[in-house]
């Protein structure tokens, strides 16, 4: 099996006061704690997560 294309994303701002959906977001992407970073596959629907909470990520393609 071919290795699948991942994404590199960190956690810049606190998800203190967000919304609940923005906070699942983030969640469902792996990420707990302010400058963690976790390497997701890139899949439409972690795209898609990453879109709706873009102004709290820092994304870059790994």
């Amino acid at each position: 099996m071919a290795k699948q294309k991942t994404i590199r994303v960190k956690l810049v701002k606190s998800q203190s006061g967000r919304l609940a959906s923005h906070k699942a977001c983030v969640a469902g992407l792996g990420l707990r704690k302010i400058n963690q970073t976790v390497e997701v596959i890139d899949t439409p629907e972690n795209r898609g997560m990453i879109d709706k909470v873009s102004y709290l990520l820092q994304v870059e393609d790994a």
